[in-house]
Order: structure tokens, then C-alpha cells, then sequence
């Protein structure tokens, strides 16, 4: 696993070719990702491509059943390094035999990062250079400190950018998208941050007013998200961990009793051969 180190005034971003993932990212000697551990949750920033969360019991394709399991396969892949400068790098996943075995689908996936003083801007760029459309979703999944910047934990919130509905789909079992919701205690444009919140999995956030949000703390610190470039976010943790994901994506779970193939499923993109798409979100650091 080779390893990128970015740099930008006093910040810091390390990515591995492993996943395209991001591994650490300090502004002024703070690190604001969280730093993985096994007994908890083992990754830090994943990159999610061709799917967004799950498909039950698999995807399916002109009728065919494939292994496509949670967030597809991208952090599994190690990614071939194309440009590293002092500030940016892109690295890029073509279609093999492993990936067209559960996606049978020629692609390239790049995943770009520019770091700036006290933001960093990440890229996934898809490419369809086969010739059959290729339905795709993805995102970003990174994991952050709870609390960082050294303020207490309690306390904290999520201030989105605009008022949104306080309830979010109820996750069945096998991670699908439920068609009850669940109340959640969002005030206007707040929510108060705990771990009851996630005992039933993650917040999803399906096309929402607000295109940004921030993770506050008491003392005014803060890790901002715009996501301009994707349709739906979402925050995660498991109850008690010292972390909280700041979600990013194009797509979402099968929804329950869907039967349909990915040409079919909700909120999936489709790349006619020759065509390409970017979609972004700039993460900053805001200290108190």
C-alpha cells in the first residue's frame, strides 16, 4: 500500500492507493479523522462505487445475480497513483476481472483530492468507456473524530444549511430503506447529537433541502460538509464510538421488497458509453 502526503499552510492529508481512501487529515496540528480501530469500525474514509449502501441479496443485471455487497467494491481495490502534487492527488480503478465479476460493466473511477489550509475538496470521477450503459452510484463515507479539536463530547450538533423534515426512513433488516419513518429531534435547522440516535442505524438524508451542513461542538469548533455535488447525505456512528461519519451520496439501499435490476433502482445514474460524470463535496475545519 503506497502512501500520498498533501500538504497546504499547517494542513496535512494522507490518502492510501488502497481504496483511494483518505487515512488522516490534521489542520494546526489537529486531526480531524478518526484514526480506525478493529474492535470498533476498521475503516476511516471509504470511497463507495457502484452501489450506495445495499442491494438485497445481491445486484442483478440483464437477469443475472451478482456478489455486490455493501457500497460495492472500490475499498478493495488498490488504485493506480496518476498525479500527486503538493496539494492535489488522483488516483484511478479500472474495470478487471475481479470487478466485472460482480459488475460485469466496463468503468473508471477516479478519486481526486485538493487540499487547501483548512478544507480539503474530494472528486469521484466516473467514466463509462465501454460501450453498454453503465448504471453506477457513489459516495463518500469518512469518519470523524467525536468530539475533536479536545471539546467534550456532549453537547454536540449538526446544523444543516436549511430547515429539514424531522424524521428519516426507518433501516430494515439487511440495511434496506424502510417506507415507515422515524422521528428525529431536528429543530428548525438543528439536531442534538447522541447515541440513541443511532441504535437504529444511520440518518439518511434523501434529497434534502440543505446542500451543506456542520458538525459543531460547545466551544464553536467545527467540520463543515458541502455537498453540492451529490444528492443525499447521511450521518453515522455506532452508539458509544468516538466517531461520527459526515455522508455524501448519489445513491442509497434498495428499498424494501425492491426486486428490480440497477437500471431499476432508485437513484442510480446512468453513464451512456463515451460520457463521464464528477460529483464533489469540500469538507473544512472550522476551530473554535
Amino acid at each position: 500500500m503506497s502512501g500520498i502526503v498533501l500538504t497546504s499552510g499547517d494542513a496535512r492529508l494522507e490518502i492510501a492507493s488502497m481504496g483511494a481512501e483518505a487515512r488522516a487529515w490534521s489542520v494546526g496540528g489537529r486531526d480531524l479523522l478518526w484514526p480506525s480501530d478493529p474492535a470498533i469500525w476498521d475503516q476511516i474514509s471509504l470511497i463507495l462505487y457502484p452501489v450506495v449502501g445495499w442491494t438485497r441479496d445481491g445486484a442483478r443485471l440483464a437477469k443475472k445475480q451478482y456478489a455486490l455487497g455493501l457500497h460495492g467494491f472500490a475499498a478493495k481495490h488498490e488504485f493506480v497513483v496518476e498525479v500527486v502534487e503538493a496539494d492535489f492527488a488522483r488516483l484511478t480503478l479500472r474495470d478487471n476481472d475481479e470487478t466485472r465479476a460482480v459488475y460485469p460493466l466496463a468503468f473508471e473511477l477516479a478519486v481526486e483530492y485538493r487540499l487547501g489550509p483548512q478544507a480539503v475538496e474530494i472528486t469521484i470521477d466516473v467514466a463509462n468507456p465501454g460501450d453498454a450503459p453503465a448504471p453506477y452510484a457513489c459516495g463518500l463515507h469518512p469518519g470523524f473524530r467525536w468530539p475533536f479539536a479536545g471539546a467534550p463530547r456532549e453537547g454536540a450538533i449538526v446544523r444543516f444549511a436549511q430547515g429539514e423534515r424531522p424524521e428519516v426512513p426507518v433501516m430494515a433488516p439487511g440495511g434496506l430503506i424502510g417506507a415507515a419513518m422515524r422521528p428525529v429531534p431536528l429543530k428548525g435547522r438543528e439536531l442534538a447529537l447522541s447515541d440513541t440516535l443511532f441504535v437504529n442505524d444511520a440518518l439518511c438524508f434523501l434529497k434534502p433541502n440543505s446542500r451543506s451542513l456542520c458538525f459543531e461542538q460547545p466551544d464553536g469548533s467545527a467540520i463543515s460538509m458541502d455537498f453540492s455535488g451529490f444528492d443525499h447525505c447521511a450521518l453515522w456512528t455506532r452508539p458509544g464510538a468516538p466517531f461520527l461519519c459526515l455522508e455524501a451520496w448519489t445513491g442509497y439501499s434498495d428499498p424494501v421488497g425492491f426486486t428490480g435490476d440497477l437500471f431499476e433502482k432508485p437513484s442510480m445514474r446512468v453513464l451512456q458509453p463515451g460520457e463521464r460524470a464528477r460529483h464533489w463535496a469540500r469538507y473544512g475545519y472550522w476551530p473554535a
